[in-house]
């Protein structure tokens, strides 16, 4: 009887035991999609002041949105005044798209110079994502 007990008691012990594993095991998450929105500055680095610079967006329906930047260079040479302007202008724009929920997923940078002058471009694109609804 004693050993019948004993038989019941382990078994009882490994059903529960296997239960507790697959009760606690984590569910399956189904895979995030995620939808994106860019958008990208391209800053003029033009002696002088002469360059364009923008904040260059494509909204929803696929036009093309550009906001104007100042350039780093004026008449006297690089302008802090205007980084710090455009500076600015980008925290604002990432920002509006966080409070719209977007979440800045990546920075890309890029310079392009000409070696036979002084003049190039900064180009920089911010991707965001959220989760698709």
């Amino acid at each position: 009887m004693k050993n019948q007990t004993n038989l019941l008691t382990t078994s009882l012990l490994i059903v529960a035991g296997v239960f507790a594993i697959f009760a606690f095991k984590p569910s399956e998450k189904a895979a995030t999609v995620y939808e994106y929105k860019q958008f990208s500055t391209v800053e003029s680095l033009v002696a002088g002041g002469l360059g364009r610079s923008r904040i260059l967006t494509t909204d929803e329906k696929g036009v093309s949105v550009e906001k104007d930047l100042m350039n780093f260079f004026s008449m006297v040479g690089i302008n802090f005044g205007n980084i710090s302007n455009n500076d600015k202008l980008i925290v604002d724009r990432i920002n509006e798209y966080s409070n719209e929920g977007w979440e800045l997923a990546e920075v890309t940078t890029g310079v392009q110079s000409s070696s036979k002058d002084a003049s190039g471009i900064f180009i920089t694109r911010y991707l965001f994502r959220r989760t698709k609804k």
